[in-house]
């Protein structure tokens, strides 16, 4: 054994003498080298011969700092590797959220070459969304639009960025809060087609900060959300019973609605009921009732056909409608991540609409409510057909029309 350690020991120098002699081993470098092999010899292993040349306290220090870079050279620090674990999994939690929110996506692979829709506020938000959508499936959009600049500047994003037919969306100009330019707007479609297939009630506004008239003298939030597309429809209903599969009419509405005190006349037009979200909710429960009451007189006067509307909540969506308050200004701006990371985006808020719009799941379904591409709870007035039947009787005269008219 003895024999042995020396001839260790011997080897040990040898290869000790052979770094010395190398010119390309910093001097520095072999100065220590020297230092410590003078401290060698077949009873002095060279970790002793360390602490000899570099003291106790020395020692201990280089001695961590060589288990530090043993640990990096393995590739993962204890710390790290921990770290980048809680890392993953919380990635994974918030991606998970994230597609919680996001909600339910559209992706029934359906073509509509040949269709014709109408989209009312198309110039932004959901409303861009959908003539995006509807265009890529080769259906010939109309942009319903407040300000037809600024629709016309969307229909060329929509082609510059996304590919969209230019032939297939035409731009018209339609105020909601004008009845006078409703019936000019149906005029022109009615001139220029003679069938409509989807009916898309999408514009609106939210929260609207004081109580304010159309010039038809009712309250501009009933009137934007709720009255002009009653209208609209109204008019339109000759022309979507031409579908050959039925025409479809989709009012977008809110959850919000759920929370509606009332949709009687004397409360939505009176400046001391007024208020920021109940305006709002009347305005959207409105919606809900409409397709219910719709439905209903769709059916009795004729009990062969095929037109359909349906309503729907499009999820608490990252959208253009509030442009009117401190918010949009203010804590929008500053909390933009946040409430990137717990709204919908406009396209995500657009995959029901769509669904109803073109899904052969509910073919011959009217009268409903959906929130997230499947059937949702409704206020306890849209299930009162007796209420819905009031609340459109109520509408065609506050719309100055009577059954003759339509």
């Amino acid at each position: 054994m003895e024999n042995l350690k020396e001839t260790e020991y011997h080897q040990q120098q040898e290869q000790i003498r052979q770094v010395l002699q190398d010119e390309t081993v910093p001097a520095h470098i072999r100065s220590l080298i020297r230092a410590i092999s003078d401290q060698l010899s077949d009873k002095v292993t060279e970790i002793e011969a360390l602490r000899r040349v570099f003291g106790d306290k020395k020692y201990a220090l280089l001695l961590s700092r060589g288990e530090a870079l043993m640990e990096e050279e393995a590739g993962w620090h204890p710390d790290i590797l921990y770290l980048t674990c809680i890392g993953l999994i919380v990635f994974i939690v918030l991606f998970a959220i994230r597609q919680w929110i996001k909600g339910a996506q559209f992706r029934e692979k359906v073509s509509a070459r040949g269709a014709v829709a109408i989209v009312t506020g198309a110039n932004s938000g959901i409303g861009k969304q959908l003539v995006r959508e509807l265009n890529l499936r080769y259906v010939k959009v109309y942009m319903a639009c407040r300000s037809v600049s600024q629709g016309q500047a969307t229909a060329r994003e929509l082609f510059s960025r996304y590919g969209c037919d230019m032939t297939r969306m035409i731009v018209r100009h339609c105020d909601l809060a004008d009845f006078s330019s409703i019936h000019q707007f149906v005029k022109e479609f009615n001139r220029d087609e003679p069938k409509l297939d989807i009916l898309i009630n999408n514009a609106g506004i939210m929260f609207y900060p004081r109580f304010t008239k159309t010039v038809d003298g009712h309250e501009l939030t009933w009137q934007s959300n709720f009255l002009g597309h009653f209208l609209v429809t109204e008019l339109l209903l000759p022309k979507l019973e031409r579908s050959e599969e039925g025409g479809r009419i989709v009012n977008v509405s809110s959850s919000v609605h759920l929370h509606a005190d009332s949709v009687d006349p004397e409360v939505v037009e009176s400046p001391r009921r007024f208020g920021i979200i109940a305006t709002y909710a009347r305005s959207k429960l409105a919606n809900v009732m409409h397709v219910v009451a719709l439905t209903k007189r769709i059916r009795t006067n004729d009990s062969g056909s095929k037109v359909s509307a349906n309503a729907c909540h499009p999820g608490s969506v990252n959208t253009e409608l509030i442009r009117n308050n401190f918010f949009r200004k203010y804590i929008k701006k500053a909390f933009a991540p946040i409430i990137w990371f717990v709204l919908k985006t406009d396209r995500d808020g657009a995959q029901t609409p769509l669904f109803l719009a073109l899904s052969r799941q509910i073919n011959g379904v009217s009268g409903k409510y959906y929130s997230d591409c499947k059937e949702a709870k409704v206020h306890p007035l849209a299930e009162d057909e007796i209420a819905c039947e009031i609340l459109y009787n109520n509408s065609l005269e506050q719309c100055g029309l009577d059954h003759s008219a339509i």
